[in-house]
């Protein structure tokens, strides 16, 4: 150790309390209160609580410091160290009874929590007035102290939490972090300090650090230490890592991912330091959410991806379930799922702060929508939506400032059953779009198409809440419409990310439209019989999780879309072929929806098999239909080398089995049709 000439060798404490010194940066209100408090404020007792590693000690070294400064006495007491008694604690902090300019920190108190109720009846009362504590853990003070007029004035209770963007930065450079890296450490550790100091400590020593940082398993587990520390059993930690990879936890949620002690874990969960709650449920600290994804991920993957399965399952059934007022919070549940993915946007902070609303169009607000989209786009434009905001004002959703009521975006989804003349005249876009479906895939016996339209003011383009808002709107029409051929949307001028985007979603461009204006539009397309909602999902949720190819199920090609016609042929020829495995397999029944739902998903031709044995079997359970179900059964099933030879075993006349055998086709085509168009659940022939 070196020492300066003919003086008092350096102390190596203080060589490192002069190292952390450029380190701690911001917490002037958490400053100017302990000042406060030593300029003979009323405060006797401050009480600092936060996650692990989000500065506590680094703030009560700072008090020691002012303390010094200010010239009062410092006794210090770490819960790490001390033995969880009364009168260990009494040992330690004994010189603080004696001395009004005294001020005691108590660190890590979450070890010693035991001792709360003693130091706040028997112990803090014998203080002389004029000493200060600091008590500093992970935990909030005991409701009891607020309950107790006493402390009322003499308790200041300070929540601490991430450093802001400025003091973040600030704390980088600091330690010499350069640009390049900044941005990939303040993304991975937002304003906590010690995941901030971690970070810039491994991506310095690395020499080849560049933009494309992460935290390697050093950096985690020792995250993960002290921001999780122990738990008390394999169920806990199951519990911990569902709600750091859902956007919020609920017990509904807890029981759809671990159906065992969701209530018990509900109520651990909301008592831990690093994780809040909300109106929506619970959500755990940004860098806990992180080093428990990334640690998960590396330490089981195939546990890691059951638990995101049985997540997804429960939110994708919730967005099509939900109420119209809560599918854009259960569509931003479901897209936070996905949010390594490009194609999905993860809730940003705008719409957690309620900066944006969603609201229904009235009667009062056609002037301000005409307004607005005069301003997003042009008059022309505006007419459009002039035209549509009378003749559909269901259709509509506007989006507000909820500061200022202030409409700055608006949104039509027009559900349209057939071609109507004054709408294509009135609406070029939606002219267009009847034009591809009619000349692609037609529409069958009550399907539907739709088409978007939006205006949104050139300030709330781009990545913003309004943009959030609208795109959770779409997904959420998507997903909850029942027997939707077609989805459209129309884009003034996209740029290029725009259509990568929408293409990555499987919207893909099939026509630009000139005739609006001055400004071109171009047209999206998605065909929802070829590509059904449950199958984009499962594209979409495995662009995310980077699954090999050879993953894919055979769902994830695009499925045909039959006219009525070409269904019952594709029927007939199934059946004539039931007994040859390869015939069946080349039927363009085996890409159908009606096999893609039946589950089996490896073996298509296995499904259609077993469909149309299902169908010919449930014949038979009608006595008017009985008939038809033997002519069946003894040509397709038990097939009879011919259609003589099975009239003769059934005892029929050849005219009367040819009777019974084409009315039994025609009952299995309608039948299969009939669930080829609303699926399996006998809710969906509403």
């Amino acid at each position: 150790m070196s020492s300066g000439m003919g003086g008092k060798p350096e102390l190596l404490g203080r060589r490192s309390q002069a190292a952390c010194e450029p380190a701690f940066v911001g917490r002037e209100e958490e400053l100017a209160l302990f000042r406060a408090a030593l300029s003979g404020g009323r405060c006797s007792v401050l009480y600092v609580h936060g996650p692990g590693g989000i500065g506590k000690s680094a703030l009560l070294r700072r008090f020691a410091q002012e303390a010094a400064v200010a010239g009062w006495s410092v006794a210090r007491v770490d819960g790490r160290t001390l033995d969880p008694s009364p009168a260990a604690f009494e040992a330690e902090a004994e010189a603080v009874l004696r001395d009004e300019r005294a001020v005691l920190l108590v660190d890590t108190f979450e070890r010693i929590q035991g001792l709360e109720g003693w130091l706040r009846e028997r112990f803090l009362p014998r203080l002389p007035v004029g000493a200060l504590v600091v008590i500093a853990g992970r935990f909030p003070p005991d409701m009891r102290w607020q309950a107790d007029p006493g402390w009322a004035e003499a308790l200041e209770v300070m929540s601490l939490r991430d450093l802001p963007p400025q003091h973040a930065k600030a704390l980088m450079d600091c330690c010499g972090v350069t640009d390049e890296l900044r941005e990939p450490l303040l993304a991975f550790a937002g304003g906590h300090p010690l995941a901030l100091l971690l970070g810039a400590a491994v991506a310095l020593e690395d020499g080849g650090a560049s933009r494309r940082w992460m935290p390697d398993r050093d950096v985690v587990a020792t995250l993960l230490d002290q921001l999780v520390g122990e738990v008390p059993s394999n169920a806990h930690r199951h519990a911990l890592e569902i709600c750091a990879h859902a956007y919020m936890t609920t017990e509904d949620l807890l029981r759809a991912a671990m159906p065992e002690d969701a209530a018990a874990m509900f109520d651990w969960l909301r008592r831990l330091p690093f994780v809040e709650s909300s109106g929506s449920g619970l959500y755990p600290h940004d860098v806990a959410r992180e080093v428990l994804e990334a640690d998960l991920r590396w330490r089981d993957p195939q546990g890691y991806a059951a638990m995101h399965d049985r997540i997804h399952a429960y939110l994708a059934e919730k967005v099509r379930t939900a109420a119209d007022h809560d599918a854009l919070s259960a569509v931003a549940a479901l897209c936070y799922l996905h949010r390594g993915n490009a194609s999905m946007d993860a809730p940003q902070g705008g719409y957690d702060e309620g900066e944006i609303q969603e609201d229904v169009v009235r009667a009062e607000d056609a002037g301000a929508l005409l307004r607005l989209a005069i301003a997003a786009e042009d008059e022309v434009s505006a007419a459009r939506a002039g035209f549509w905001v009378k003749r559909r004002p269901e259709a509509f959703r506007i989006y507000r400032r909820t500061e200022t009521g202030e409409p700055v975006a608006c949104h039509a989804w027009l559900r349209l059953n057939e071609p109507d003349e004054a709408e294509c005249a009135a609406d070029p876009v939606v002219a267009a779009a009847w034009a591809h479906a009619r000349a692609t895939a037609p529409l069958r016996a009550g399907e539907h198409l739709a088409v978007g339209r939006s205006w949104v003011l050139p300030g709330h383009r781009g990545n913003s809440p309004v943009m959030d808002l609208l795109q959770w709107r779409m997904i959420a029409n998507c997903l909850r419409s029942e027997r939707m051929a077609w989805s459209y949307l129309a884009i003034r001028r996209p740029g290029q990310d725009q259509v990568e985007c929408l293409r990555r979603h499987d919207m893909h461009d099939i026509a630009v439209i000139r005739h609006l204006g001055d400004e071109p539009y171009t047209l999206f397309a998605h065909d929802w019989r070829a590509v059904p909602p449950q199958v984009w999902l499962e594209r979409l949720d495995r662009a995310q999780r980077r699954d090999p190819p050879g993953a894919a199920t055979a769902t994830m090609g695009r499925l045909a879309v039959l006219s009525r016609e070409e269904f019952a042929e594709a029927v007939r020829k199934a059946l004539r072929h039931l007994s040859r495995p390869d015939a069946l397999a080349g039927s363009p029944l085996t890409r159908s929806r009606l096999v893609a739902e039946h589950g089996e998903r490896d073996h298509p031709a296995r499904a259609l098999r077993d469909l149309l044995e299902q169908a010919i079997d449930s014949l038979r359970e009608d006595p008017r239909s009985a008939k038809f179900h033997r002519a069946l059964d003894a040509t397709f099933l038990h097939a009879a080398p011919t259609q003589e030879l099975a009239a003769e075993r059934l005892g029929l006349p050849f005219a009367t089995y040819r009777r019974h055998l084409v009315s039994g086709i025609e009952r299995i085509c309608a039948q299969l049709w009939h669930r080829e168009l609303y699926g399996a659940d006998p809710a969906h022939s509403r």
